[in-house]
């Protein structure tokens, strides 16, 4: 979406630091930049930060030198354990905490567990700084058009201020409560999406096994209670979406491998919290199978092949454990592996 700058933060001149350019944070970083912020950037890939460079962003050698003297900081990385030691530093560089302004608004948009996250803030407040969990939903085509939803945990009048950097980003920006709030609302609305794509690849397949066409079984299931985004916007077969994953040879789009391991954190948040969750467990070990046969690197909607693997290999047991045998194929795209900005993607 285009938003008009903030003029007060404009002419107080805050600077921004953005750390973790990959194929969400770089989109991001850019359309601040396209809205008249002005951003410095870094990240260890030469690609991403190449990219990133000819969008306009001002490259660092070190993030701790891209958040010198800056007044907001955000972050888009891997996993919660890249957030911790990138805030504190790992003993080669002073962290992020030290290196910002004082006071300074850290943004952490990084899909991490909510124990991480609520960890992260403390540290935040400890260092005499801000700080909000705003992890992202729309993946890259999201990123790119300004349209995320941001999932946002932390204080109201930090919320505040984060907003109208946040309307640049985002098309949609919810205020889901303190400290780790944005992080649950994340974990929780991926365990509906890996679900959703499951049942929404078992349902192609069994149309295939019962001669129905993907085109029939789209324009009824998506006028229909079978409804949802996993269909109308990342259908798993190609043709009736014409800009899905699978019209691409699934490249992503959101990788599987990154699918697992948001399953993997709301598996832990089952754990700690007792919650009977059979179907969000099994989602996870199902898109762990798909990763680990090599396919992690394609979109998630790749989890089709291991349906159709697996009803080929036995005929009718259909049992998703087979996933190993799929024919997968290596994705060119630079999602998976990568070491920043690959988090929360969806």
């Amino acid at each position: 979406m285009t938003v008009e700058p903030d003029t007060q933060t404009q002419e107080h001149g805050m600077q921004i630091g953005f750390i973790g350019l990959g194929n969400m944070g770089g989109p991001m970083a850019a359309n601040l930049v396209a809205a008249g912020y002005s951003v410095t950037g870094y990240d260890p890939v030469p690609a991403a930060a190449d990219k990133a460079a000819a969008a306009g962003i001002r490259m660092a050698a070190s993030a701790d030198e891209a958040v010198s003297g800056a007044g907001v900081v955000i972050t888009m990385l891997p996993t919660g354990t890249h957030v911790l030691n990138a805030l504190s530093g790992d003993g080669d560089t002073l962290g992020l905490l030290a290196a910002a302004s004082p006071d300074a608004l850290f943004l952490e948009c990084s899909t991490i567990s909510v124990d991480d996250a609520t960890t992260a803030h403390a540290l935040m407040l400890e260092t005499g700084h801000r700080g909000l969990d705003a992890p992202v939903s729309g993946g890259v085509v999201g990123a790119e058009a300004g349209t995320l939803t941001f999932m946002v945990g932390g204080a109201g009048e930090d919320f505040a201020a984060a907003l109208p950097l946040l309307e640049v980003m985002g098309g949609r920006v919810v205020h889901c409560g303190g400290p780790g709030a944005g992080q649950a609302a994340k974990i929780c609305n991926n365990m509906i999406l890996g679900v959703s794509m499951i049942a929404v690849s078992e349902a192609f397949v069994l149309g295939e096994e019962l001669g129905l066409t993907h085109q029939a079984l789209f324009d009824v299931a998506s006028a229909a209670s079978g409804q949802c985004w996993a269909l109308t916007t990342n259908c798993p077969v190609p043709g009736p979406v014409p800009a899905s994953p699978a019209n691409r040879d699934y490249r992503p789009g959101f990788a599987a491998a990154l699918m697992a391991k948001d399953l993997g954190l709301a598996a832990d948040a089952l754990d700690s919290t007792g919650v009977r969750a059979e179907l969000g467990r099994r989602a996870g070990e199902i898109f762990r199978e798909l990763t680990d046969s090599g396919s992690g690197g394609e979109d998630f909607s790749a989890v089709i092949n291991t349906i159709r693997a697996a009803t080929a290999s036995d005929g009718s047991d259909g049992n998703i454990s087979n996933s190993a045998s799929m024919n997968s194929t290596d994705s060119n795209s630079n999602t998976a592996g990568q070491p920043a900005g690959q988090s929360g993607a969806v």
